[in-house]
């Protein structure tokens, strides 16, 4: 009798114990989204890297990964408008970074646009930014007025990783809910926005609402800039460069294991729907966007072919490498579909993946995606297998069979003229539902300058060629 009494007590503390851990059954799914910044496609352990990065190789294999996962734009700002609004950003002319110098007030993510943050409010989440915004330097486009109920991060497109802001422009700095953050308080961005992030989980985890995180992180964007601790995992890399960048993206890495273990620790793992991306491709300061041509910036695939992750427990069965085109843009639509949510009401670009990733529908979610920046300035179709780039570097249209030339290496433009004609015709017409950038950034003129630089280092090192007569 007191045998059977001290087992029924044991079965009873255990299902307590499970009870505590387990989400309330009537509880939505919780979303994070965790994105960096310039880190490329060959910069995550998932894709083969020389960087240590096991906390996003263990979401890889409990998730599924992409191997043609792309950014909706070649760099920053309008990467993350076109992420949160679900549509191509050229729909509300927010295709080019914020202004460098002397903003307007009307520069930034048009107010009449839905964020996924204002839409999921609606449907009765808790919502929270952290980290880089780069969405609207005015105060009306701040996250705290674009349906986020948490704030912690700042509003620019990029900081010195110790948070300081420059001299003479504090609100440059971090700010929490719109109010700056004392230089006391700060240690290291990465992790201090890791720290708000796993506090987050911690105060939310137990609300009978379900939370919304949108955990963005600078790094590994430049400046490149780490603590030691961090360069210990990186010690086999003996370019200098490579290996303090890589101590940016260990960071990073530690910081988003201690959220996947606050998430376990809170026992609302299996019911959140996380997704890590890339906002665009690597940057040229020791990140790598290897094996693809080019890096952020272009339209090659090295400026939007990122690394890209999906993991959800109790909705997608993990292990899987998805092998058809992605783009950011669906990253709406499938967690309005986790969520269990309705759509809002204005149109999205991007696909429910959920019907895919499960094997219930087959196919390609996307028969063609488009990417243009500058009005034009450089584009590029993916319709089917191929691909038409313009390129704003070169002036010159590229085409490429993406089955056979992954590696975008044999122009095939004046070999399948027809073929160029049908993707040129495709891109007009989907220029008709766009319009012209609401203000402009030097990208154009600039990538005109790194053009000619590269080809001055290939005129240098052959200079020396001795010419045959004829």
């Amino acid at each position: 009798m007191y045998r059977s009494s001290k087992l029924l007590l044991f079965f009873s503390v255990l299902t307590l114990q499970l009870w505590a851990n387990e989400p309330p059954k009537n509880k939505k799914t919780n979303v994070i989204i965790i994105i960096s910044d310039d880190q490329g496609w060959g910069d995550a352990g998932f894709n083969g890297s020389d960087i240590p990065t096991p906390n996003l190789d263990a979401l890889a294999k409990e998730g599924i990964s992409f191997s043609q996962g792309y950014a909706s734009h070649p760099y920053c700002s309008p990467s993350r408008a076109g992420l949160l609004s679900g549509r191509y950003q050229q729909r509300f002319g927010h295709e080019n970074n914020m202004p460098y110098n002397n903003p307007t007030e009307n520069d930034g993510l048009p107010l009449d646009e839905i964020m996924l943050s204002e839409h999921l409010k609606t449907q009765g989440y808790t919502t929270c930014a952290i980290g880089k915004w780069h969405l609207g330097d005015h105060e009306k486009f701040w996250p705290n007025k674009r349906g986020f109920d948490d704030w912690y991060g700042f509003y620019g497109g990029g900081s010195d990783y110790w948070g300081k802001p420059k001299k003479g422009d504090q609100m440059r700095g971090v700010l929490r809910d719109g109010k700056i953050v004392p230089q006391e308080e700060l240690t290291y961005l990465t992790d201090d926005f890791t720290k708000a992030a796993t506090e987050y989980i911690e105060g939310y985890a137990k609300e009978e609402k379900p939370f919304f995180m949108y955990l963005a992180y600078n790094a590994p964007h430049a400046p490149i800039q780490a603590p030691k601790k961090y360069y210990k995992d990186v010690a086999h890399i003996e370019d200098g460069e490579r290996a303090a960048y890589a101590g940016l993206v260990v960071g990073m890495d530690h910081g988003i294991g201690q959220v996947i273990d606050k998430l376990k620790e809170e026992g609302i793992y299996e019911n959140t729907l996380i997704v890590f991306y890339s906002d665009n491709g690597g940057h040229t300061h020791g990140a790598s966007s290897y094996p693809y041509r080019g890096h952020k910036g272009m339209l090659f695939e090295g400026g939007i072919r990122v690394p890209f992750v999906i993991s959800w427990p109790q909705g997608l069965k993990g292990g899987k490498r998805y092998e058809e085109c992605i783009t950011a843009l669906d990253i709406f639509p499938t967690a309005l579909a986790a969520t269990n949510t309705a759509l809002p009401s204005k149109e999205l670009d991007g696909v429910n993946l959920l019907p895919y990733l499960k094997g219930k529908k087959k196919g390609q979610p996307h028969e063609t995606l488009y990417w243009r920046y500058s009005d034009g300035a450089g584009y590029a179709v993916r319709h089917g297998n191929y691909k038409l780039v313009y390129s704003g570097y070169k002036l010159e249209s590229f085409l490429f069979d993406m089955e056979n030339d992954p590696l975008e290496r044999n122009n095939l433009a004046e070999e399948k003229p027809a073929i160029v004609k049908q993707l040129k015709e495709l891109y007009t017409n989907w220029t008709k539902g766009t319009v012209k950038a609401k203000w402009q950034d030097p990208h154009a003129a600039n990538v005109l300058k790194e053009e000619k630089k590269r080809q001055h280092f290939i005129d240098k090192a052959s200079a020396g060629e001795k010419k045959k007569d004829i």
